[in-house]
This record gives structure tokens, sequence and C-alpha cells, in this order.
């Protein structure tokens, strides 16, 4: 892979800061955008911008198809049978927010069952806390062993004829494990139950086939995905689509309105009530055509690159005052490095790197159940993508070792009492 020509389709790697060119490795919180996906979008509202569906003007009717083709778009990267399953949504909160909202009006009573799992980001926890709250649901989580995967023996405990629906991510967006997704979806269908997969953290760097996973629903954010914020996609069966009540209501997912009686279109337009984010559709499209162009394996490559010298670094650099969290083997790990530094708090990590360019995540990662889990308050996140070389990542720890210097004077100095979890990690 080339990784010198790829950076030069986007722009914002050539902006500087303090000096420095920006090193980027904060691409789990939002990846950067390649100049053709800017060009679709800023096509869009420069030669196409019209309300679609409704017209029967020709601006408009150039819009609507380029919004349906960005549908069908989507359903190939998917290998989704058919476009009707995909949903246009504001990102991968939007999209399990009206599942979890769709099914409690259908499916869920009080007493049935919800399972999701402790590594969860709090968009696939805090909805279905909600149901909860107003419908009288419970909800049960499996837990996370000590490599830093679900422990699958936990689903023997859950599955039963009470529980109704599956929720689970396809990669931890703070440990990077790759969940066993087929498994879990066998597993849920032969109790009965849904499945709703949160692929937000996979999309971007896995190849995605709804059919091999075997799951009922999925979501994903086009920002993560080189696309652009505020559009995002659910697909759901279109069979369990058909059966679900309108998440919202209003203009375009409707039949007819009557005083005294509404009727509903089919899916998907039942599930996109107002004006949708057409160019941002656009975008999305012009953005998986760029990642899949650049071709899954030598994506997975590159990563995996990454990854070994990341751990590399990590073991040789700071042995000892550094624990990263999550599978210790490189080949189990996608996407993102989540550490703590001895003596440092996280939020300090960050800002200092800051000063030399370097962009890292801070915080909980909205992981606040697996940070309890990993007994930390947080931890500082690295999530290099396909933009990013081995330099960047060397700079990174370079960085590292300027964070304990600034704050105890040197990288071998850190004080004993340490910011490290009993939890996860090598």
């Amino acid at each position: 892979m080339d990784v010198a020509r790829i950076r030069q389709d986007f722009p914002i790697l050539s902006v500087e800061r303090s000096g420095r060119p920006v090193v980027y490795l904060d691409s789990a919180a939002t990846s950067q955008k390649p100049r053709s996906v800017l060009a679709a979008e800023d096509g869009y509202y420069e030669r196409t911008n019209a309300n679609v569906h409704r017209g029967v003007y020709a601006l408009s009717v150039g819009a609507t198809e380029a919004f349906e083709a960005a549908r069908e778009r989507v359903a190939r990267f998917l290998h989704a049978p058919s476009a009707s399953g995909v949903i246009f949504v504001r990102g991968t909160t939007e999209a399990i927010n009206l599942v979890a909202t769709s099914l409690g009006r259908h499916l869920l009573h009080r007493g049935d069952r919800v399972v999701s799992t402790v590594m969860e980001h709090h968009s696939n926890i805090v909805p279905w806390q909600m149901l909860r709250e107003y419908s009288g649901i419970d909800l049960d989580f499996v837990g996370v062993d000590d490599d830093g995967r679900l422990r699958l023996s936990d689903l023997d405990r859950v599955l039963d004829r009470r529980t109704k629906v599956v929720t689970v991510t396809h990669v931890s967006n703070v440990l990077g494990t790759l969940n066993p997704i087929r498994e879990i979806a066998d597993r849920a269908h032969a109790a009965g139950a849904l499945v709703v997969l949160d692929a937000a953290q996979s999309a971007p760097h896995l190849p995605i086939d709804v059919q091999e996973l075997g799951v009922d629903f999925l979501a994903f954010s086009g920002h993560k995905t080189l696309g652009p914020m505020g559009i995002g996609v659910l697909w759901g069966r279109p069979e369990l689509l058909d059966a679900l009540p309108p998440f919202m209501g209003g203009g375009e997912m409707i039949r007819e309105v009557h005083l005294d009686r509404v009727s509903y279109r089919e899916s998907p337009a039942k599930f996109e009530a107002g004006t949708p984010n057409v160019g941002g559709a656009i975008g999305l499209a012009a953005a998986l055509d760029y990642l899949e162009n650049v071709g899954w394996d030598d994506l997975r490559a590159h990563e995996l690159k990454l990854q070994r010298r990341a751990l590399a670094l990590a073991n040789d650099r700071f042995e000892g005052r550094m624990k990263v969290f999550g599978p210790a083997d490189a080949r189990d790990r996608h996407a993102v490095l989540s550490f703590s530094l001895k003596g440092a708090h996280p939020h300090d990590v960050a800002t200092i790197l800051d000063g030399r360019g370097i962009c890292v995540r801070a915080g909980h990662h909205c992981a606040q159940p697996l940070m309890e889990r990993l007994g930390v308050p947080a931890l500082t996140r690295a999530s290099p993508y396909l933009y990013n070389t081995e330099q960047e990542v060397t700079e990174l720890f370079d960085g590292l070792e300027d964070v304990l210097r600034v704050l105890y004077g040197g990288p071998h100095v850190a004080p004993e009492s340490e910011y490290v979890g009993p939890g996860l990690g090598p």
C-alpha cells in the first residue's frame, strides 16, 4: 500500500500544529476525508442541490437519483441482498436508538430481556437503558475476560426464552477486540433472539457482509469511514423493518395523512422522516469507493504493521511504565491502542502530545462500564488508520517520553504510584 500517495489525498494532513505537521491518531473518533469525498459533497451542493423524492423537475430528479444510487452503493458495501434494508440516519447512535425504540413499541414487553456486553460504547447501552426505564424490560451484560475478549460462557446464562435481543459491538473502540459475531448470532437465533450489531469500529477496517455475519440489524457511521459527519446507516432485514413501527413521524415517511388516521410507506422510507442528508449520503458513497479501492487485504497488512510497531515500542521503551489494554498479539487487535502511562493522567498525556502536533484521545471513550471493569477512570487512545505511517507511530512514543520528561524530568523517573489498572493488558 502506497501510504505516501494516500496521504496526498487528505488535505488536512498538510496542516501544521506548533510548527510541526499534524500527526493524526484519533481516527476511531472520526476519520479524515479524502479529496474525492470533499469533491463529491461539494459537487452535489454546487450542481444538483434540490429536495429529493417529491419534485418532478429535473434538478430534483437528479438529486433523487444520486441519493438512491448512494443507497445502492451502501448495500453493495454491506453485501446486502437489496437496498431496501438500507436506512440513512445521522450515525450509529441514531441507528441504535431507532432499533431500540421501534422494537420497544412492537416486540419488547415488561420482563423481556435484552443482552448487551460490558465492552459496548455508550451508544449501545444507553438506548437500551432508556427502554428499560419506560418499558420495564430486563437488561443483562456479557462480561470481558482478562485477555480483553467477551466471556461467551455468559451467553449460556442469559440466552433463554425471555431473551429477545442480543446487541453487541463488532470491534471494541477501547480494546480493539474483534468479536465472533457469527457464533454469537447463531446462538442468539437458536434461542429466538434478534441480533443488533454496532459496526462503527469495524466498517472502516474490515469487509462487512451482513449475510455472512448472520445479524438482523447493523449500524455504522460515515464519519469514521472516510465519509462526512452527520450521515450513517442502519441496515435491517427488510421483513423485520416492514414489521416495525416508524421511529419518527413527518414528511416523506407517510402514505396518507388524514385528521383521523395515518398510513405509512414501506421501508426504508418509513424510517426516513424529513429532509435527508443527501449531500452526506453522496459523500459516503464516494468514501466507500475510496476505501474499497485501497483494498481490504492491503489495509489490514498496513494496520497490522502499525500495531506491531506500537506494541514493540511500548515494550522496548516503557516496559513496566506503560500498560496496553486489550489482546497482547497484534494479530488479534484492530484499529486502536489504548494505554495508561505510569504517573500520568490521560488528559495530561493528550495535552502535552498536542504541543507536538500529535492528536490522540483521552478519557473514558464513551465506555465507562468497561473502564470500571479495567479498574481505571480513563485511558489514552491512539487509533491509526490507512494514512498513518510507522514514523508517526514512532513520533507518538517520542512524545510519550517527552510527557514523562515534562512531568517528572525524564522518562525513567516516573513515580512508584501507578496510573494503571488491575485489568487487561500484556
